[in-house]
């Protein structure tokens, strides 16, 4: 036999709340931020948080003659029982020092109610678990209904224009008083960083290839850059190289040992005391690697979560796109890239962290007379170029031209940057241990 049991609510507090306010003007400063309408419980209590919210985002005073003027304006005085009613409110509370403690308390209950949506709709999906393609996928759609509860507390849905003003204001304030700094994740290389502001968080940005071009030795030198110089939490997934080898390869830049002696062993006494010593600095690190090979989106976008849940990440790399399955049957490669991509951009925006995806360049590349690579290279399906947020792509004139003059110089072009300029960086890439230098470490001093 099933007990019905009522949702959780507390009336006294949100009435607490909203006479908190009536009663002192400012006291809605503090919960303003986080504080929605959708979390009364009443529908009358909602829509006179809103009207409040209203005056707040125009500057005007939220009281009681001008809630009231707000809710006549907007046709809902009488809806929630007319200015009487804001008079009781009014009466709740014999001071507004307390409005946080009631605020909390109506939050509180409102998670408590989403919560428990979020548990019927994971049940449904346990029910239906023949629509999903793996455990994974289905661990996947869980998890994702628990975070979108969780994330509530940031997540406001729509805001008024006024609100997004503010934000906007103190975040410009504040870049100007650090206008000599990175505002995202700083790559390590200046002329990246001068061109896209360090990685920002939400953003996809793709590494775009050819075969031997060196999207993996790119991916790991910045790996490597924000972990070691900027101690920032780096999670790679790795789909076609195995946790040693990535290490190998890692240990190699951060030794400047080459990678083919490293492999091979028989170091000299002076290079193996090196690579300890390296191997001691690289478990500090705060770098974390899943080989996991094969792994839908499904899969990964599962992964990913628990990694950032239990470690703190800063960036997401992914090796590569291509190494993926879309996680569902699709007609064609074209529809299932499309699904991973989406999947990956969502992905960000969900963790509010930059992930970088490295794709392969279709075979046009090498049909051109200019190898350099054009953001409609980008392999299999168009979508990537639309999901992404920055492109770039890797052009190494060496590969092409082995009596060219530029051996050792590697071109980073900005195929696509949604939110600032393009352009190309030049770098150096050392093949011995595939580490992507920047051109500053070799520029020679003015009067040598």
């Amino acid at each position: 036999m099933s007990i019905e049991r009522a949702v959780p609510f507390d009336v006294q507090s949100e009435r607490a709340t909203l006479g908190a306010i009536l009663l002192e003007r400012d006291a809605i400063i503090a919960v303003a931020s986080w504080l929605l309408p959708a979390h009364f419980y009443l529908e009358k209590h909602d829509i006179i948080y809103a009207a409040m919210l209203g005056c707040y985002n125009r500057r005007e005073p939220p009281d009681l003659a001008t809630i009231a003027a707000e809710l006549r304006r907007r046709e809902k005085l009488d809806l929630i029982g007319g200015s009487t009613y804001l008079g009781e409110l009014i009466t709740e509370v014999p001071t507004a020092v307390h409005i946080e403690y009631y605020a909390k308390t109506v939050e509180r209950t409102a998670l408590l109610r989403q919560l428990i949506e979020a548990g019927g709709r994971i049940a449904a999906i346990g029910y239906n678990e023949a629509d999903a393609e793996s455990l994974e996928d289905v661990l996947g759609l869980a998890e994702a209904e628990l975070r979108r509860v969780s994330q509530q507390r940031r997540d406001q849905g729509y805001v008024a224009i006024g609100q997004v003003v503010n934000e906007v204001f103190t975040r410009i304030e504040s870049i100007q008083q650090r206008r000599d700094e990175v505002i995202g994740v700083p790559t390590g290389y200046p002329d990246l960083d001068a061109l896209t502001g360090g990685f920002q968080p939400s953003d996809l940005i793709i590494i775009g290839g050819r075969p031997s071009q060196g999207k993996t030795a790119l991916a790991l030198s910045l790996a490597y850059n924000v972990a070691h110089v900027t101690a920032l939490g780096v999670g790679v997934f790795s789909l076609e190289m195995s946790r040693d080898q990535l290490v190998q390869r890692i240990l190699s830049m951060h030794t400047d040992i080459d990678l083919k002696r490293l492999r091979m062993g028989n170091l000299p006494d002076a290079e193996l005391t090196r690579a300890f010593e390296g191997m001691g600095v690289l478990s500090r690190m705060p770098l974390f690697i899943d080989d996991t090979p094969g792994v839908s989106i499904g899969e990964l976008r599962a992964r990913a979560r628990r990694m950032c849940a239990e470690q703190d990440i800063s960036l997401l790399i992914v090796d590569y796109l291509q190494l993926m399955s879309g996680g569902r049957r699709a007609e064609n490669r074209v529809q299932e890239v499309s699904e991973i991509s989406r999947g990956l951009k969502q992905l960000a925006r969900e963790l509010k962290m930059p992930v970088i995806a490295l794709s392969q360049l279709s075979r046009d590349v090498e049909k051109r007379n200019s190898h350099i690579p054009l953001l409609s290279d980008l392999r299999d399906s168009g979508s990537i170029e639309q999901d992404c947020d920055i492109a770039l792509g890797i052009y190494r004139e060496e590969t092409y031209d082995k009596n060219t003059d530029r051996k050792g110089v590697a071109e980073v072009h900005v195929l696509k940057h949604r939110n600032g300029p393009l352009g190309v960086i030049p770098m150096r890439f050392e093949g011995r241990t595939t580490r992507f230098q920047s051109m500053e470490r070799y520029r020679v001093p003015t009067g040598y």
